[in-house]
Protein backbone atom coordinates (compact mmCIF):
# COMPACT_ATOMS: atom_id res chain seq x y z
CA UNK A 1 0.00 0.00 0.00
CA UNK A 2 1.35 3.31 -0.36
CA UNK A 3 2.88 5.44 2.88
CA UNK A 4 1.55 8.20 4.36
CA UNK A 5 2.38 11.48 2.72
CA UNK A 6 2.72 14.25 5.16
CA UNK A 7 1.67 16.72 3.32
CA UNK A 8 -14.27 26.93 1.08
CA UNK A 9 -16.52 26.75 0.12
CA UNK A 10 -19.21 28.77 1.76
CA UNK A 11 -20.03 25.80 4.79
CA UNK A 12 -23.97 24.45 5.09
CA UNK A 13 -24.36 25.73 8.39
CA UNK A 14 -27.42 23.31 9.28
CA UNK A 15 -25.43 20.33 8.42
CA UNK A 16 -21.82 21.36 10.03
CA UNK A 17 -23.90 22.29 13.19
CA UNK A 18 -25.90 19.09 12.91
CA UNK A 19 -22.29 17.25 12.78
CA UNK A 20 -20.90 19.08 15.33
CA UNK A 21 -23.08 18.69 17.95
CA UNK A 22 -23.32 14.68 17.67
CA UNK A 23 -19.69 15.39 17.98
CA UNK A 24 -19.83 17.17 21.33
CA UNK A 25 -22.72 14.88 22.52
CA UNK A 26 -20.59 11.74 21.81
CA UNK A 27 -17.07 13.22 23.01
CA UNK A 28 -16.64 12.32 26.40
CA UNK A 29 -17.63 8.27 26.43
CA UNK A 30 -14.89 8.45 23.53
CA UNK A 31 -12.64 10.04 25.82
CA UNK A 32 -12.67 7.13 28.22
CA UNK A 33 -10.75 4.95 26.80
CA UNK A 34 -8.71 4.16 23.67
CA UNK A 35 -11.44 1.33 22.15
CA UNK A 36 -13.21 2.31 19.10
CA UNK A 37 -17.38 2.40 19.09
CA UNK A 38 -18.56 -0.14 16.38
CA UNK A 39 -21.66 1.34 14.49
CA UNK A 40 -24.49 -0.79 14.75
CA UNK A 41 -27.85 -1.39 13.38
CA UNK A 42 -29.47 0.17 10.44
CA UNK A 43 -26.32 2.94 10.92
CA UNK A 44 -24.11 0.06 10.15
CA UNK A 45 -25.79 -1.28 7.03
CA UNK A 46 -26.05 1.97 5.54
CA UNK A 47 -22.09 2.60 6.08
CA UNK A 48 -21.47 -0.80 4.82
CA UNK A 49 -23.04 -0.45 1.13
CA UNK A 50 -21.90 2.75 0.32
CA UNK A 51 -18.25 1.94 1.31
CA UNK A 52 -15.55 1.04 -1.17
CA UNK A 53 -14.39 -2.27 1.08
CA UNK A 54 -16.02 -5.26 0.85
CA UNK A 55 -18.84 -6.25 3.42
CA UNK A 56 -16.94 -8.81 4.62
CA UNK A 57 -13.43 -6.05 4.55
CA UNK A 58 -15.27 -3.83 6.25
CA UNK A 59 -16.31 -6.10 9.20
CA UNK A 60 -12.72 -7.86 9.51
CA UNK A 61 -11.77 -3.80 9.88
CA UNK A 62 -13.93 -3.72 13.63
CA UNK A 63 -13.08 -6.95 14.78
CA UNK A 64 -9.13 -6.00 14.21
CA UNK A 65 -9.58 -2.46 15.73
CA UNK A 66 -11.16 -4.09 18.77
CA UNK A 67 -8.00 -6.63 18.68
CA UNK A 68 -5.80 -4.33 18.65
CA UNK A 69 -6.83 -2.27 20.95
CA UNK A 70 -7.99 -5.12 23.22
CA UNK A 71 -4.24 -6.67 23.49
CA UNK A 72 -2.42 -2.95 23.56
CA UNK A 73 -4.55 -2.55 26.73
CA UNK A 74 -3.22 -6.00 28.28
CA UNK A 75 0.30 -5.49 27.32
CA UNK A 76 0.56 -2.00 28.25
CA UNK A 77 -1.77 -0.79 29.94
CA UNK A 78 -2.22 2.86 30.93
CA UNK A 79 1.45 3.62 29.95
CA UNK A 80 0.31 4.72 26.82
CA UNK A 81 -2.44 6.40 24.73
CA UNK A 82 -3.42 4.69 21.56
CA UNK A 83 -6.22 4.69 18.68
CA UNK A 84 -6.43 2.03 16.57
CA UNK A 85 -7.74 2.36 13.07
CA UNK A 86 -8.04 -0.43 10.61
CA UNK A 87 -8.81 0.58 7.01
CA UNK A 88 -8.87 -2.60 4.85
CA UNK A 89 -7.07 -4.30 7.12
CA UNK A 90 -4.23 -2.19 7.00
CA UNK A 91 -3.78 -0.73 10.47
CA UNK A 92 -2.80 2.64 11.74
CA UNK A 93 -1.80 3.94 15.00
CA UNK A 94 -2.14 7.03 16.42
CA UNK A 95 -1.26 8.85 19.85
CA UNK A 96 1.43 8.76 22.44
CA UNK A 97 3.89 6.19 23.54
CA UNK A 98 6.37 6.99 26.67
CA UNK A 99 9.52 5.65 24.74
CA UNK A 100 11.10 4.21 21.55
CA UNK A 101 11.11 0.83 23.29
CA UNK A 102 7.56 1.08 23.74
CA UNK A 103 6.39 1.96 19.93
CA UNK A 104 8.49 -0.18 18.85
CA UNK A 105 6.33 -3.19 20.94
CA UNK A 106 2.78 -2.02 19.10
CA UNK A 107 4.42 -3.40 15.59
CA UNK A 108 4.70 -6.73 17.06
CA UNK A 109 0.98 -6.64 18.74
CA UNK A 110 -0.44 -5.20 15.58
CA UNK A 111 1.47 -7.85 13.35
CA UNK A 112 0.01 -10.59 15.82
CA UNK A 113 -3.60 -10.21 15.19
CA UNK A 114 -5.16 -12.04 12.36
CA UNK A 115 -5.93 -10.67 9.17
CA UNK A 116 -3.82 -8.11 9.31
CA UNK A 117 -2.01 -7.21 6.01
CA UNK A 118 0.16 -3.55 7.49
CA UNK A 119 0.83 -1.35 10.28
CA UNK A 120 1.40 2.26 9.67
CA UNK A 121 2.90 3.14 13.13
CA UNK A 122 2.39 7.23 13.81
CA UNK A 123 2.35 6.94 17.52
CA UNK A 124 4.52 9.79 18.90
CA UNK A 125 6.88 9.47 21.87
CA UNK A 126 5.15 12.03 24.41
CA UNK A 127 3.13 12.08 27.35
CA UNK A 128 -0.30 10.98 26.84
CA UNK A 129 -2.76 13.77 25.77
CA UNK A 130 -5.41 15.52 27.77
CA UNK A 131 -8.88 14.91 27.47
CA UNK A 132 -9.13 18.32 26.44
CA UNK A 133 -6.83 18.15 23.44
CA UNK A 134 -8.58 14.34 22.52
CA UNK A 135 -11.77 16.56 22.74
CA UNK A 136 -10.40 19.39 20.12
CA UNK A 137 -9.33 16.22 18.07
CA UNK A 138 -13.18 14.83 17.85
CA UNK A 139 -14.00 18.33 16.78
CA UNK A 140 -11.40 18.64 13.91
CA UNK A 141 -12.73 15.40 12.32
CA UNK A 142 -15.96 16.85 12.83
CA UNK A 143 -15.42 19.76 10.80
CA UNK A 144 -13.16 18.25 8.28
CA UNK A 145 -15.98 15.78 7.82
CA UNK A 146 -18.74 18.06 7.71
CA UNK A 147 -16.76 20.76 5.06
CA UNK A 148 -15.91 17.40 2.90
CA UNK A 149 -20.08 17.23 2.47
CA UNK A 150 -20.08 20.97 1.74
CA UNK A 151 -17.07 21.02 -0.98
CA UNK A 152 -19.39 18.32 -3.07
CA UNK A 153 -15.27 17.44 -4.32
CA UNK A 154 -15.41 13.87 -2.20
CA UNK A 155 -17.76 11.63 -0.60
CA UNK A 156 -17.23 11.78 2.58
CA UNK A 157 -18.13 8.04 2.23
CA UNK A 158 -14.64 7.16 1.10
CA UNK A 159 -12.45 8.82 3.15
CA UNK A 160 -12.42 7.96 6.66
CA UNK A 161 -10.88 10.94 8.91
CA UNK A 162 -8.22 10.11 12.06
CA UNK A 163 -7.41 13.27 14.46
CA UNK A 164 -4.30 12.89 16.55
CA UNK A 165 -2.35 16.26 18.15
CA UNK A 166 -4.33 18.63 15.37
CA UNK A 167 -2.71 16.08 12.77
CA UNK A 168 -5.36 14.96 10.58
CA UNK A 169 -4.78 11.35 8.78
CA UNK A 170 -6.87 10.70 5.48
CA UNK A 171 -7.68 7.05 4.56
CA UNK A 172 -9.51 5.39 2.25
CA UNK A 173 -9.77 3.57 -1.55
CA UNK A 174 -9.39 6.85 -3.73
CA UNK A 175 -8.60 8.04 -6.89
CA UNK A 176 -5.48 10.95 -6.95
CA UNK A 177 -8.36 13.63 -7.88
CA UNK A 178 -10.22 12.40 -4.76
CA UNK A 179 -7.13 11.87 -2.08
CA UNK A 180 -6.19 15.73 -3.58
CA UNK A 181 -9.73 16.81 -3.07
CA UNK A 182 -10.00 15.25 0.58
CA UNK A 183 -6.08 16.39 1.21
CA UNK A 184 -7.30 20.49 -0.02
CA UNK A 185 -10.36 20.55 2.84
CA UNK A 186 -8.50 18.79 5.45
CA UNK A 187 -5.54 21.13 4.96
CA UNK A 188 -8.25 24.49 4.87
CA UNK A 189 -9.88 23.49 7.67
CA UNK A 190 -9.48 25.56 10.99
CA UNK A 191 -7.28 23.72 13.49
CA UNK A 192 -5.13 21.64 11.46
CA UNK A 193 -1.61 21.90 11.29
CA UNK A 194 -0.45 18.88 9.61
CA UNK A 195 -2.52 16.43 6.89
CA UNK A 196 -1.38 12.90 6.25
CA UNK A 197 -2.34 10.43 3.73
CA UNK A 198 -2.76 7.17 4.35
CA UNK A 199 -4.71 6.03 1.01
CA UNK A 200 -4.86 3.22 -1.57
CA UNK A 201 -4.73 4.56 -4.70
CA UNK A 202 -6.95 3.75 -7.10
CA UNK A 203 -7.98 4.34 -10.95
CA UNK A 204 -11.01 6.63 -11.56
CA UNK A 205 -12.48 3.51 -13.92
CA UNK A 206 -12.26 1.51 -10.61
CA UNK A 207 -13.12 3.98 -8.72
CA UNK A 208 -16.71 4.02 -10.39
CA UNK A 209 -17.19 0.07 -10.87
CA UNK A 210 -17.10 0.00 -6.86
CA UNK A 211 -19.58 2.71 -6.26
CA UNK A 212 -21.55 1.17 -9.11
CA UNK A 213 -21.37 -2.60 -8.09
CA UNK A 214 -23.65 -4.80 -10.31
CA UNK A 215 -25.47 -7.55 -8.89
CA UNK A 216 -25.21 -8.84 -5.10
CA UNK A 217 -22.90 -6.59 -2.35
CA UNK A 218 -19.19 -7.84 -3.05
CA UNK A 219 -18.50 -10.36 -0.27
Amino acid sequence: MTRPQHADRPAKSSRRALLLGLSAAIALPLLQGCFPVVATGVGAGAAMVSDRRTSGTYVEDEGIEWKVAARIRERLGDSVHVNVTSYNRNVLLTGEAPNETVRGQLDGIVAGVENVRGVINEVAIAPNSSLTARGNDTLITSNVKARMIDSGAVSAHNVKVVTEANVVFLLGIVPRSEADAAAEVARTSQGVRKVVRVFEYISDEEARRLDNPTGARRN
